[in-house]
């Protein structure tokens, strides 16, 4: 049985499952006796063990996105994280969202997770989760602490997976976004194309999208006008990835500290050097609103 644990006030509900990677499985907006999802909700029958992919949103570490099959270099030795998702040859997230979390603590409108990695390579360490409900907020913060016997480059997201994207309207800027291959690896940093600006409210592109964006400035506002739903998304991180595939009833805003790959692009961008037994602490704010 899927275990699902609540957290609600009297504006938003959330439900949490601890051994799906420590995943949310839905955000609600409470309007009166109705919820309506600020988040696609994994379906409250579903009793089978969801795949991540299912849910409203998990979180990224000890790195996000993809990175090149061939691993990393650091300080002269090269680091190879084994590809672990089927039909993907690039390592892809980090491997939190794929472990059963703890549960540390569980109140009525907070929830406390943790994990241990310390056994795990190239990336030995420990996280916590935090999930807070504050008034019309769902707050987020996540930390990763090397566990292991030498310095490594972290770094740190969160994928959350949104309803509605023909109706949807994003409001989010940047200065500049990755161009990818046909390995989805980043190729080349440039002006972000008419079509793909969001520095006000403007509708998702349906001919799809996957890259990383640079230069956030740490807020986002999605708007549902036919739903009367939006969705405010502030986290102390400078990237966001966007991913809209063509055809299907969800998209994906994600908040990170570091574009696609940056294990191998010049200077580690947005990575966090750890020190054995240094944290690296990330807070996203999830806030709710009726039109």
């Amino acid at each position: 049985m899927l275990e699902r644990l609540t957290l609600r006030n009297e504006r938003l509900l959330a439900e949490i499952v601890p051994q799906i990677g420590g995943g949310l499985a839905r955000l609600d907006w409470l309007d009166g006796d109705q919820a309506r999802p600020l988040l696609r909700g994994l379906p409250p029958d579903a009793n089978d063990t969801p795949l991540p992919g299912q849910l409203a949103c998990f979180p990224l570490l000890p790195w996000s996105n993809r990175m090149a099959p061939s691993g990393f270099a650091f300080e002269g030795e090269r680091h190879v994280p084994a590809p672990n998702r089927a039909g993907e040859p690039c390592p892809i997230h980090g491997d939190g969202w794929q472990q059963p979390w703890r549960v540390a603590a569980h109140h009525d409108t907070s929830l406390t997770l943790s994990l241990d990695r310390r056994d795990a390579q190239p990336f030995a360490y420990t996280a916590e989760l935090h999930y807070i409900l504050d008034k019309d907020a769902l707050v987020v913060e996540l930390s990763v602490r090397n566990a292991g016997r030498s310095a490594l480059p972290f770094g740190i997201g969160l994928h959350p997976w949104m309803p509605d994207p023909q109706a949807a309207r994003l409001e989010a800027g940047a200065n500049s976004v990755w161009m990818a291959g046909p390995d989805k690896l980043p190729l080349v940093r440039q002006d972000i194309p008419p079509e793909w600006r969001f520095d006000s409210p403007a509708p998702l592109p349906q001919d799809g999208v996957d890259n990383v964006f640079e230069g956030w400035h740490g807020a986002a506002r999605i708007t549902w006008p036919q739903r009367g739903l939006a969705l405010e998304v502030q986290a102390d991180m400078d990237y966001f990835i966007l991913y809209v595939p063509p055809g299907r009833d969800f998209f994906c805003f994600e908040p990170v500290d570091h574009p696609i790959n940056a294990h191998n692009l010049p200077g580690y961008p947005g990575l966090t050097v750890l020190a054995p037994g240094a944290t690296l602490r990330r807070r996203c704010v999830f806030r709710g609103a009726a039109l």
